[in-house]
């Protein structure tokens, strides 16, 4: 766990309430000892990484900073088109620190916000961090499997553990209430549901390789490269590359193909002459044609919007 750093951090120096809430983020590696068979290629490993942020902060602000993050939640995860399949509202689990007052109130917390933004939530009794109660968003996997994903942790134990203080208006000293949160949860995890969601046809934006040129024969060598450069020059950030390998075109858009390139570009005789592109989205058959000014702001928009 990652949580003891955000800790030293925040005792570098003395606090106010002036300085809460104070957030700590990193992108921390995780290890989890798990047994050999309940091991799923990206789902679950011994070797992990979390998008991590700890959130320090008054309890008159808990309420408002765990909305911040629901509302970050919801808007991350609308990016990549992927709707969550259910919210669960983890207690108290056994073996766990802090009184029963402390997780009293914390449970209450979380879930006076659930219902105060009308989310619909399942309670998962005893599956809470051993510090606090939890908020966990679950996504569904193309074989109907669920995975947690993101998390929101509410913790009064750990800071009283770590002895952190802030200093309040009225100069008395207090303790920050700390709140752990993940968006994407495990980014291996995150990466398999993605793939799984998608089916390996992410969309341009996120695909590792957008657009792919290829020359039908060796006589379009040139004017392939020509093109190649038009459009990185015209979009700077266009992961591009050309297949100008003497061989088929069958073999060069089967191999795009494979790699499930959103856009390619062929680039024939006809093309050449005609100044035009034929251009195949993924998916689709290929449409003739095209200008190069065309599939530039077509693109353009496609990354803008995201899509």
């Amino acid at each position: 766990m990652n949580c003891p750093g955000g800790m030293l951090v925040y005792k570098t120096k003395t606090r106010s309430y002036k300085d809460l809430p104070l957030k700590v983020a990193e992108l921390g590696i995780v290890h989890r000892q798990e047994l050999s068979g309940v091991l799923a290629g990206l789902f679950r490993v011994i070797k992990f990484t979390q998008d991590d942020a700890h959130i320090f902060c008054t309890e008159e602000q808990i309420e408002s900073e765990v909305l911040e993050i629901i509302k970050l939640i919801n808007s991350f995860f609308k990016k990549f088109n992927i709707e969550f399949d259910h919210v669960e509202l983890s207690t108290r689990p056994e073996k766990r620190i802090g009184s029963d007052a402390l997780w009293d109130k914390a449970e209450g917390i979380l879930e006076s916000v659930l219902k105060k933004n009308k989310m619909k939530y399942k309670i998962n009794k005893g599956d809470g961090a051993f510090y606090g109660p939890k908020i966990d968003f679950h996504l569904k996997d193309s074989l109907g499997r669920t995975w947690q994903l993101s998390t929101i942790q509410l913790d009064f134990a750990m800071p009283e553990r770590f002895e952190l203080e802030y200093t309040d208006k009225d100069n008395k000293t207090k303790r920050p209430i700390m709140l752990h949160r993940v968006i994407y949860g495990s980014l291996e995890r995150f990466i398999g549901i993605l793939l799984e969601h998608t089916n390996g046809n992410l969309p341009l934006w996120l695909s590792p390789t957008q657009v792919r040129i290829i020359s039908f024969t060796d006589r379009n060598v040139k004017s392939s490269e020509k093109v190649l450069d038009e459009l990185k020059e015209a979009i700077q950030s266009l992961r591009i590359d050309s297949d100008l390998r003497n061989t088929t075109v069958n073999d060069k858009v089967r191999d795009a193909e494979l790699l499930k390139i959103p856009v390619i570009i062929v680039i024939g005789d006809k093309e050449e002459k005609a100044k035009t592109l034929a251009v195949r989205q993924r998916g689709s058959k290929p449409k003739f044609g095209i200008k190069a000014k065309d599939l530039i702001l077509e693109l353009k928009e496609k990354l803008e919007k995201r899509l």
